[in-house]
Parts: C-alpha cells; structure tokens; sequence
C-alpha cells in the first residue's frame, strides 16, 4: 500500500499560493461523462427485443471482469486490505449492481427522460449529504451553488421535449427507483473515493468494485435471454458498453477521484445527458426544442463554475 501521505485527499484544499489543476480531477471526470453520453446512443443500436435489463448486465458483467482481471491491485486489495476494507469493498459491488437494476426499471416506468433527470439529478445531492454524514467533507457553497444550477439546467434540457408537448403522468414507483439507482451511485462513488483517499491505488478500487459487481450480476444475465449477444449488431453494442463506457470510463473515473471529492465528481458526470443529447442530434437525427438548448447552456455553466480551478486564498503572515 503507498504511503498515506503521498496521496492527495479528495477533499483536502489546495495549498494556499497554489490552484487547483484541472487536469488531475476535472478533466478525466468529464472526459468519464463523455464516455457515459454514449450509453444511450450505442444500447439503441442493439437488436430489438434485446432486454434492457439484459444489455446494463451484459455490459457490467463484461466490463467489471474486465476491470478486475487486467488490474493486479484489484484482485490483490481483497486479500491485503484490512477488515473494514473489505466490508466497504462489498458495500461497494453492491452499489454498482443497485443502479443497473433499479434504473432499468425505473425507465421502463417513467420513460428515459425522467428517469435520467431523478436518477443523474438527485445523485449530487445524496453524495453531499452521505458524504457529510460521514465526514468525508462538508459541501461548500460554491458546490451548492454549481449543483442547484447544473441540476436545474439537466432537468431542463431533458425535459424539454416534454414539457413543450404536454406533461405527462408520472409514475411514483418508477420515481423512486430513479432516486434509488441515484442513491446507488452516490454511494459507490463515495466508497471508491473514501478507499482511494486511504491510499489504495484507484485502478484497483474500482477494478475490485466492479469485479465484485460483475458475479453479483452475473445471475440476472444468465436468467434472461442471451441469444441477442450472438448476433453482430449485439456483441457490437456489448463490447462498446463494456470497454468504453464501463472499463475505460471507470478507470478514468477512479483517477479523478484521486483528485476530486466525490461530491464535485457527482455534480460533473452530470455532463452526460448533454453529450447524449448532442449525439442523438447529430447520430440519431433527433431535435431539440429552444428550451433543451437553453438548459444545455445552463447545465454548462453550473459545470464550468465547478470544473474551474478556484483562485488561491492569501494569508496574511
């Protein structure tokens, strides 16, 4: 295990004299969200009739072996963490399978806009709250700040659509999931930034999470139908969700929470329903309505004031 104080916490304020990098924290979240936006894009291009609960499986089941069997930290943390470690390591897998099957659900319920909008949007908000409880840092103003206006620009943007074509009813189960499968990522995003924040190597923190995901879930996809996997088209989208949006994302998600609290982290991937949307403009030929585009511009700003490096704080000697 590295030594603890070479390692930066998460929520550990820069030096005074000195900004913030981007680069180390930031950037690579973002660049994860990038990734994330085109989950939606390349699940649609799967063969019809291929489950959705099917294809998040698939993909998490691939992926999260992917992540622990190319990472010998992650196979190795297991064994030479400590007992607490390990608890939180489980706690961990079980988060990451929480959000694939309670967020499926959710849009089958509610549709994909609402759902995304509950779930990416009530995410932040857990992580500031959890994260607090437990004493992994006390939100700032300037996070809330951020949040409450990227929040707000994602809903928009989302619900455009929608709310320019009437509303529609909702329903409450599916709104619950939506905030279960929020609180999910909340919490393995929180157990991965507390572990990495101890020391342990960020590629194995999440190889171990999401190897231990992956033999959770692996039951929901050898239960349902699998022969879609067979075809071209199918193994196409699951190597995409798999490799890009699961095993590279991840591991550049890790890095940033090395230099990131899981909070900021939360409140940036929530960039991912503006790259998604972008993408079915300009891949799937879709339109946006003027209010979409405005929330976009709102949901940009909220993530730049956050993304930003902050000015150094002088003090007097």
């Amino acid at each position: 295990m590295p030594n603890r104080t070479t390692v930066p916490a998460p929520t550990r304020p820069a030096p005074a004299g000195r900004r913030t990098n981007p680069l180390d924290g930031p950037v690579p979240i973002l660049a994860t969200a990038l990734l994330w936006g085109t989950t939606g894009t390349a699940s649609s291009l799967a063969p019809a009739g291929a489950p959705a609960a099917g294809i998040g499986a698939a993909a998490l089941v691939l992926g999260g072996l992917l992540l622990f069997l190319s990472t010998r930290s992650a196979r190795a943390l297991p064994r030479t963490c400590g007992r607490r470690e390990r608890w939180l390591l489980v706690l961990g897998a079980v988060a990451v399978v929480g959000y694939p099957i309670s967020f499926y659900p959710a849009v089958s319920r509610t549709g994909v806009a609402v759902a995304t909008v509950i779930a990416l949007g009530s995410a932040p908000v857990f992580t500031g709250l959890l994260g607090w409880l437990t004493r992994q840092g006390r939100p700032t103003g300037r996070w809330a700040c951020a949040t409450a206006t990227a929040v707000v620009g994602c809903a928009v943007l989302v619900l455009g659509p929608e709310l320019t074509g009437g509303a529609a009813a909702v329903d409450a189960t599916g709104v619950v999931l939506a905030a279960l499968a929020g609180l999910s990522y909340a919490a393995y995003s929180l157990v991965g930034g507390k572990l990495i924040m101890r020391g342990h190597p960020s590629a194995g923190v999440m190889g171990a999470m999401f190897g231990g995901a992956a033999l959770l879930v692996l039951p929901v996809l050898l239960l349902g139908d699998v022969r879609w996997i067979g075809t071209a088209r199918g193994a196409a989208v699951v190597l995409h969700l798999a490799v890009i949006t699961t095993f590279l994302a991840y591991r550049l998600f890790g890095h940033g929470l090395r230099h990131t609290s899981a909070q900021t982290a939360t409140t940036l991937t929530l960039a991912e329903p503006a790259v998604a949307a972008v993408l079915g403009v300009a891949a799937l030929g879709e339109r946006l309505p003027a209010v979409s585009w405005s929330g976009l511009a709102v949901l940009a700003a909220g993530l730049a004031l956050l993304a930003l490096p902050t000015r150094p704080v002088r003090r007097r000697p």
